[in-house]
């Protein structure tokens, strides 16, 4: 079976600038798949080359099989939800998720319908005559939402369509983005620079910097076991651990990954690395603590590392002397990217 989209050699220049720098991938029928960076990595401008708001200076884009060289996005089967949702706010509610079958010539009683049908997946029924003023920005999520499926694409692209919601919105709107992209069954390609949305929704994610993918894996595999430094630091939180202080950790003398939750506060006495706490940081469920391990005596030879304590555990004050335990598995070895 053709991927739904495959990029091979995929390039995006802008003067000097390379945006997107050779990139191949990938993306299968019906996956949620997460393009994952910081502002500037690429990932935007590869959702809009696959929908032909953009042309690669290099390389090929195909969609389910098909290359898409010259093809303009409304010949494209995707459809693309915006961060702003780009609605009319001088039209229905209605009438903005018809818009699109009204310009394809869908006769009206039919683009009625099916945006009534729309609405009410998007849990909107009722709401067609409202004005988009009218509406919260949950509901004019889904209204962009619905504006984007009742021309049922075989691709949904969405630029991160969440980013305007405050975090309790935002993480509502995570679950019932999951639960809509499994009911309806087409692909999701989902731009963001939140690595808690991409690890929570997709199904794989792909890590952008600098216009080329660092790593493409399950949220599973870019968080417990990263392919290079920026993906250990990026996604979630980690320690970065430079070779000499991996080999005090056990491991080979190569840069690692050892995420601040797998380590345990003990009692110094015996315990394989002591340090010294500098600072905790509440973050309701844990507590984050920085530890002095004092590695050498120079300023440069000195090493802090973060420990994630669970909430309820006994958490030392700064200066206290501490010991720190590990499970030699969650010690992860990189590459020299």
């Amino acid at each position: 079976m053709n991927p739904a989209v495959s990029f091979r050699g995929v390039s995006r220049h802008f003067g000097e600038v390379r945006a997107v720098d050779g990139v191949d991938l990938d993306i299968a029928e019906g996956e949620f798949f997460a393009m994952l960076g910081p502002s500037g990595s690429g990932k935007t401008t590869c959702l809009r080359l696959i929908a032909g708001f953009e042309t690669p200076t290099a390389g090929d884009i195909r969609l389910f099989g098909e290359s898409v060289a010259g093809l303009p996005p409304y010949r494209r089967a995707v459809n693309t939800v915006f961060q702003d949702y780009a609605l009319f706010p001088h039209l229905s509610v209605v009438d903005n998720v018809a818009y699109g079958l009204m310009i394809a010539g869908v006769p009206k009683a039919e683009r009625r319908r099916r945006a009534e049908e729309a609405l009410a997946m998007m849990a909107l029924p009722g709401y067609g005559s409202r004005r988009p003023s009218e509406l919260s920005g949950g509901q004019r999520q889904r209204v962009a939402l619905a504006r984007a499926l009742v021309n049922r694409p075989r691709v949904l692209l969405l630029d991160e369509p969440l980013g305007a919601l405050d975090l309790k919105l935002r993480e509502q709107m995570q679950d019932e983005l999951k639960a809509l992209q499994r009911k309806v069954g087409i692909t999701f390609v989902f731009v963001t620079h939140d690595q808690g949305e991409a690890l929570s929704m997709a199904d794989r994610v792909a890590v952008f910097n600098e216009g080329r993918i660092q790593q493409v894996g399950t949220p599973a595999e870019v968080y417990g076991r990263p392919r290079t430094r920026f993906v250990a630091d990026f996604v979630g939180s980690s320690n970065v651990l430079p070779p000499a202080l991996t080999a005090l950790f056990g491991g080979p003398p190569k840069w690692a990954s050892l995420r601040p939750e797998a380590l345990r506060l003990r009692p110094p006495e015996g315990a394989p690395i002591i340090g010294t706490v500098q600072g905790a940081r509440y973050l309701g469920a844990s507590t984050r603590l920085v530890v002095d391990l004092g590695t050498g005596p120079a300023p440069e030879d000195r090493a802090d590392i973060a420990v994630l304590l669970p909430g309820g555990e006994p958490v030392p004050q700064p200066g206290a002397r501490v010991g720190l335990t590990w499970e030699p598995a969650a010690l992860h070895v990189m590459g020299a990217a």
